[in-house]
């Protein structure tokens, strides 16, 4: 039986913890990149964050089953194609901040600001949640922000920091509200089922 959106959301809200291990993940990258900026260099924060970002799915899986998580979906949930898409398109935008921060290193965490709080919109129909419509936003509205204000990349890049590190604490909370105790996180996808 086919899935219906509703349902492919569940199994994902169910699967990563609606996602908030991998904010988290985000978060963390974000904060070690800023003690590179601290107390290193600009140079090597932005290092830092396209290393640390690699990192960021497996720390997330790891988070997950921490948590309580499976850290998967259910086989031919359509949504986890959606996912996989959104990580390729947040690959090809790499470069591009790169070179942006070779003119100028805070410039590639303003990109960055902007590409993230992208693909956080898609996670919204990942999920279903509309904490991901306020976490893109906030990224986005701060990379525009900052740009504008001339901010320094420590700057920019503890913003980034902080709003992930909120955003999932808040995600944590809301997922854990969804669950309840006592009741079932378990999907119920198909559509037609009796």
């Amino acid at each position: 039986m086919e899935m219906t959106i509703t349902g492919a959301q569940h199994d994902m809200r169910h699967g990563y913890f609606s996602g908030a291990p991998g904010i988290l993940a985000s978060a963390l990258a974000w904060s070690v990149a800023t003690g590179f900026a601290a107390f290193s260099s600009p140079q090597q924060a932005i290092w830092a964050l396209l290393i640390g970002g690699a990192l960021i799915h497996p720390v997330g899986v790891l988070l997950c089953r921490l948590f309580g998580a499976p850290a998967t979906h259910t086989k031919g949930n359509p949504l986890g194609q959606l996912a996989g898409a959104s990580t390729f398109w947040l690959i090809f935008s790499l470069p591009l901040a790169y070179v942006l921060g070779l003119q100028h290193p805070a410039w590639f965490f303003v990109a960055m600001l902007l590409v993230i709080g992208g693909r956080y919109l898609v996670f919204a129909t990942l999920y279903g949640m509309r904490l991901y419509w306020a976490l893109g936003l906030a990224l986005a509205g701060a990379g525009f922000a900052l740009a504008a204000l001339s901010a320094s990349a420590l700057v920019v890049v503890a913003t980034g920091a902080a709003i992930e590190l909120v955003f999932a604490v808040v995600g944590i909370l809301q997922h854990r509200h969804w669950v309840r105790p006592n009741s079932s996180s378990k999907p119920t996808p198909l559509r037609g089922a009796a």
